[in-house]
């Protein structure tokens, strides 16, 4: 049986990447590769293959790192100078920095749940008390 999908361990090419972290202009639906270009200058720990043409292929690895990278800015906030910090942090390793990230993120995700099911619970137990 043939996938059309990529093998998981196959390099992905920009758009690939682009689409995948969804960096898609809402409005005009244009892939923002841009962003995934501009932050490799920013941050040395993105090392895409470059081949003919100019192409870049980016590693799990990398699409890991940029991933991290995303989060830290858009979701957490952080600066450009604050994620830098985070990724060249000589006492954790970038493994152990993104496994926390994504901890984090999914225990904050997982309380935000807890407390609109404690919401929405309270609110059920109102509308049984005015019967």
């Amino acid at each position: 049986m043939i996938k059309n999908d990529k093998i998981n361990d196959a390099y992905k090419t920009i758009s690939e990447v682009t689409k995948e972290l969804d960096l898609i202009d809402k409005k005009t639906g244009v892939l923002q590769t841009h962003t995934i270009r501009f932050w490799e200058k920013q941050f040395k720990q993105i090392k895409p293959q470059v081949r003919a043409g100019n192409r870049r292929y980016y590693s799990n690895k990398d699409i890991q790192v940029i991933k991290f990278i995303k989060f830290l800015l858009k979701e957490k906030g952080m600066t450009i100078d604050g994620v830098k910090k985070i990724l060249s942090n000589k006492n954790t390793s970038l493994d152990d920095n993104i496994s926390l990230g994504v901890y984090n993120h999914n225990q904050k995700r997982a309380n935000i749940i807890k407390n609109k099911i404690k919401n929405i619970s309270k609110i059920v137990e109102d509308l049984k008390n005015l019967k």
